[in-house]
């Protein structure tokens, strides 16, 4: 069983135990979040596709931490000029832990 979900206009294929890592949300580190945004849902015996979202459906995640990625180099240059730029850049990320997928209000498994 899996879902679709769309978390600040981007789209992660998501079950059940799952650790997933998405921009930074405002939410508290240990909470619990509900994510109704789901476009698509799969329970084993066919698929649902949203038109634009499955109603009903909401995936329950718990908010882990919030931390940083790791540093992505920037090094730009001129050639011949002597020119050379460098900079970093680290973005914020907030790690969910998928609980669990519901179903008007009912938990599938």
């Amino acid at each position: 069983m899996y879902a679709v979900v769309r978390i600040k206009d981007s789209q992660y294929k998501v079950a059940p135990g799952d650790r997933i890592q998405v921009p930074l949300l405002e939410a508290e580190a240990g909470s619990t979040i509900t994510l109704e945004e789901v476009l698509a849902l799969s329970n084993g015996s066919g698929l649902q596709l949203g038109a634009p979202l499955v109603a009903g459906a909401a995936v329950e995640a718990q908010v882990l931490r919030h931390d940083r990625g790791t540093k992505i180099r920037v090094f730009t240059y001129k050639r011949r000029k002597g020119y050379e730029k460098r900079r970093g850049h680290r973005q914020d990320f907030t790690e969910l832990k998928v609980s669990g997928v519901t179903l008007n209000g009912q938990a599938l498994a």
